[in-house]
């Protein structure tokens, strides 16, 4: 009964078969055992492998503990730029912005920005009089667009005190925030800021709470805030109540310092909620990167052959966009999985060293560092564009491009052409960091309304349970996921379908959701370990019965073993 119970209680919350089949195959075995000693030693064991299987699983439905690849941002204990000597010795005293003038042009946009985040606005309503982000001191680190605005000011309405800074040196609007400014919310950001200015501003942050408070909440978007905090602020962390993260890059950082033991606060994986990567990641990117290469280049995209780095959420976003402008797109990829999806969507899929020499357009999605080098750029077409939309510009091997060109020719902001030694000339887009940000406004506010809701949510659900979360990863409920999609439909006119009584009852799900599963998103390779664990436990049981009894082990009895060899084991 306990081995149905678990594996009924696992099944229920993983679907994996794998497990029901073998622990009820244990209890057919053990039912028709007879009560020898050998049959008492294979039940013990048995009951061995149940009880660490059931408690490795049962921290898998809480915690995502894979590693990533790329590594964490390293800030030095005593930063060797002149910058802080100049600067760091007086704190700002509220905000510093590019031009405060620009802040009425900034509010205009960020009313009309209201219209298009029904999510945000519902929050505000839904929320605005109970404050459930009262005490809540939440530092930000994301791109300080008017989008980004208008989730600062959902904050605020929920009771929180922010402060905040971009997490790009390039993804700034100066009128938002210059409007963020004028409403008394400090803010340190500009557009073109230095890799110095870019950490003074999270550093100032950190420091402009009233009273001298530090912070008690993160708000992350690539890890360079929670990195720099853990590094050289780490008793910041002391009354810290957690940590939300926005994109792929940031998440990969704060599984890597929970695998490596360096984490010290819960954080929620906003990235994996389904209603930002599905939607900001490929419906955002499908939008963006287009506006950031025409602003930027002007060119005409039909006709040319295009490569896309990468084939996960943005790397489908961004073919689809670029398929559709009329280019010929080819897609490279390491996981034969996304390899084979963009084959079946009729992507030529094939290397980048077989690519390099045929694209005119690339446009790196990857999150990973190293996709264009040096012996890339040397076989590129003549006036090749190359960009990124990754977080971090790790991707394109910038210094490479630097060190070996003849010269290069700023064309306006964000645009550099490159003369190399062959007399070919490269384009390079926002100094490789993100295209769509850098030469365009990035994302539309509605499909950024979805990823800050769940940011809202992720910020909420940290402050008002303090101790419901252990140090770990963490993603939000599939309920709240399915919340934030229903509160934008109406904005669309989409009209939901409801299930029957019957219709809820065959599919064993509620009528009102959730309709997906917590594992939508996939992660059965961790589950899969210990299923096999837990199968290799059953046939080191069944192995001791099989030659204890010289039998298969459906059937025998006690009888069937010679006495010498039971006594022996």
């Amino acid at each position: 009964m306990v081995c149905f119970l678990v594996s009924l209680f696992y099944f229920l919350h993983k679907g994996s078969f794998l497990t029901m089949g073998v622990m009820i195959m244990i209890m057919i075995t053990s039912h028709n055992a007879q009560r020898s000693r050998v049959y008492y030693r294979a039940r013990r064991t048995s009951k061995v492998f149940i009880y660490l299987f059931f408690y490795c699983n049962s921290r898998v439905l809480f915690t995502r503990t894979a590693s990533a690849a790329s590594s964490q941002l390293h800030i030095p204990a005593q930063p060797p730029y002149p910058y802080y000597k100049t600067i760091m010795a007086a704190p700002a005293e509220n905000y510093k912005v590019a031009d405060i003038g620009l802040a009425a042009f900034g509010r205009k946009e960020l009313d009309i920005a209201e219209q298009e985040m029904p999510g945000l606005m519902a929050l505000r309503e839904q929320y605005g009089a109970s404050k459930p982000l009262s005490g809540a001191r939440i530092a930000g680190c994301l791109h300080m667009t008017i989008q980004t605005g208008v989730l600062i000011e959902t904050l605020t309405a929920l009771g929180a005190e922010v402060t905040w800074s971009s997490c790009n040196i390039f993804s700034t609007q100066d009128h938002a925030a210059a409007a963020i400014a004028a409403a008394g919310i400090p803010v340190f950001a500009w557009k073109g800021e230095t890799e110095e200015e870019y950490i003074w501003c999270i550093e100032q942050q950190l420091k402009s709470f009233k009273d001298g408070q530090s912070l008690n909440m993160i708000l992350d978007d690539g890890g360079d805030l929670t990195a720099l905090v853990h590094e050289k602020y780490p008793e910041m962390l002391n009354d810290c109540r957690g940590i939300s993260e926005e994109t792929t890059t940031g998440v990969h950082h704060l599984y890597k310092m929970m695998k490596e033991g360096h984490l010290r606060v819960p954080a929620i994986n906003v990235n994996d909620s389904v209603t930002k990567s599905k939607f900001d990641n490929l419906y955002g990117c499908r939008e963006s990167l287009i506006d950031g290469i025409k602003r930027a280049t002007d060119v005409m995209i039909a006709g040319k052959v295009a490569v896309v780095a990468g084939y996960g959420d943005v790397g489908k976003g961004c073919s689809a966009a670029l398929r559709g402008m009329g280019a010929r797109v080819l897609v490279t990829e390491v996981d034969p999985i996304n390899a084979l999806q963009a084959a079946c969507e009729g992507f030529e899929v094939t290397s980048m060293e077989e690519a390099c020499s045929l694209g005119n357009i690339f446009v790196t999605t990857t999150g990973c560092r190293d996709i264009i080098t040096g012996e890339h750029f040397a076989n590129m077409k003549d006036d090749a564009i190359v960009c990124n939309i990754g977080h971090f510009d790790i991707e394109i091997d910038v210094a490479w491009l630097k060190a070996n060109a003849s010269s290069v020719s700023n064309i306006k902001p964000q645009v550099d052409r490159y003369l190399m030694p062959s007399g070919r000339h490269i384009i390079l887009l926002a100094e490789g960091r993100l295209v769509n940000l850098g030469c365009a406004t990035g994302h539309p506010s509605f499909v950024m309304s979805m990823s800050f809701t769940n940011q809202v949510l992720a910020q909420i659900e940290l402050w008002m349970n303090p101790g419901k979360y252990e140090i770990g990863v963490f993603m939000l409920p599939k309920n709240l996921d399915e919340e934030v999609a229903r509160l934008h439909l109406k904005k669309l006119g989409v009209k939901l379908s409801k299930l029957s009584d019957v219709q809820s009852k065959y599919l064993g799900i509620p009528a009102e959701g959730p309709f997906k599963s917590d594992h939508y998103r996939d992660w059965s390779g961790l589950c899969l370990c210990f299923d096999l664990i837990f199968v290799l436990g059953w046939v080191f049981v069944q192995h001791i019965r099989f030659f204890s009894h010289r039998r298969f082990p459906f059937g025998f009895t006690s009888q069937q073993a010679p006495e010498s060899f039971v006594s022996k084991i």
